[in-house]
């Protein structure tokens, strides 16, 4: 049937006259409502690309399931960083453009639509339920992902959104809470649906042994290791993306990786639509997984600056922690609405997300995608 119709209140155009206000600001605005990166792309990265820029899957048509070298660096990454064996859970991957498609897609995919039910947080990116509304599926929302009790009984769900670290909240799951899910799921026939694009942003503190208090470069749990999905892919999909710890969100470098079977029907379409990642593109993704010391050095630079806007929010009298994990800073209006505050932080030259987007009218997210300089300006408009 195609595309079915959808709705949402995920419009940037909302903040146009906030932004306008913060512009006339002394010192004018520092936008602190997008996520997107603003920090170098590792020269390892950009030597990759380069590099590949001439080759047989540049020049030629590139592979929809990615090359070997990109699929052992997926498989590397996996063994290294998220303490996954992908062969030895039967587990599959494909390379996506960008890990918005794999989400906006995803219901598409799985060919899901009219009667079915996909389950996702309540509090959460809006593109789960936008690709739902696409696929002409069902939108279930719950409050609490992990308590399996609020959605297990729902007939016809074939779906689960997770997303940990979360955006926008920052909540990461345990491993515990990830294994009662997939149990849950299996039970119904549902697939989990695991969003860890924040995975390397896991904010575990440690000491430096100098007395300063940093953060490990430590990846939250995986739906895919063995301890949560029992030694087996079957029913789960894991989504990664390279924007984030490797600031090639205009490269468009993201995967998959999960159920074999569940892959391979996605492959089909896939290659037949041409969502296929530029063959330069796939050497260059390579060279991001592989880049563990470029990874910790962003892992490190948003640490820094999530804890700065931190202490300046809670200064301006707003309650807030840092996060769990992910890049923003979630909070609850001082107002009790997230358009008032708004136009009070705006008064100040910043502009940050309203709650709304998300799910929750009575919170903000602020980034911590903005340059460091962007970040103290606006800790001392807040001071």
């Amino acid at each position: 049937m195609g595309f079915q119709d959808f709705s949402t209140p995920y419009d940037w155009s909302r903040l146009a006259r906030f932004k306008r206000i913060a512009a006339n600001a002394p010192g004018g605005m520092i936008d602190l409502s997008v996520g997107s990166p603003v920090d170098a792309v590792p020269d390892s990265v950009r030597k990759a690309l380069a590099v590949a820029s001439n080759d047989p899957n540049a020049y030629g048509y590139p592979v929809t399931a990615g090359t070997a070298d990109l699929r052992a660096a997926i498989n590397e990454w996996f063994r290294n960083c998220r303490d996954v064996e992908l062969e030895a859970i039967h587990a599959d991957v494909v390379p996506t453009v960008g890990s918005k498609e794999g989400v906006a897609l995803m219901a598409s995919l799985l060919q899901l639509g009219q009667g079915d039910v996909v389950v996702q947080p309540r509090v959460s990116y809006p593109t789960y339920e936008i690709g739902t509304q696409l696929a002409g599926a069902q939108v279930h929302k719950v409050d609490d992902i992990a308590d399996v009790t609020s959605w297990q009984s729902i007939p016809q769900v074939k779906a689960v959104w997770v997303n940990s670290p979360c955006n926008p909240t920052g909540e990461v799951l345990s491993a515990e809470q990830l294994h009662r899910i997939v149990q849950a799921a299996r039970e119904i026939g549902a697939v989990v649906l695991s969003d860890e694009c924040y995975a390397m942003m896991h904010w575990t503190p440690a000491n430096d042994g100098d007395g300063n208090t940093q953060a490990d470069l430590e990846s939250s749990p995986c739906a895919l290791r063995a301890d949560v999905c029992e030694g087996s892919a079957e029913g789960i999909i894991v989504l990664y993306s390279l924007s984030k710890q490797s600031n090639m969100a205009g490269y468009r470098t993201a995967l998959l990786a999960g159920d074999e079977q569940i892959l391979s029907r996605m492959t089909v379409f896939r290659k037949q639509i041409g969502l296929i990642m530029p063959g330069p593109v796939q050497a260059a993704m390579a060279a991001g997984l592989r880049d563990v010391h470029a990874t910790r050095e962003q892992h490190n630079r948003y640490y820094e600056r999530l804890g700065d806007l931190v202490c300046a929010l809670r200064g301006n009298g707003y309650r807030v922690n840092m996060p769990q994990g992910a890049l923003y800073v979630w909070v609850k209006a001082k107002t009790g609405d997230c358009w008032q505050d708004l136009e009070e932080l705006a008064q100040l030259g910043i502009v940050a997300s309203p709650g709304e987007f998300y799910g929750a009218p009575g919170y903000l997210r602020f980034s911590s995608t903005a340059p460091a300089e962007q970040i103290q300006d606006a800790c001392n408009r807040l001071a």
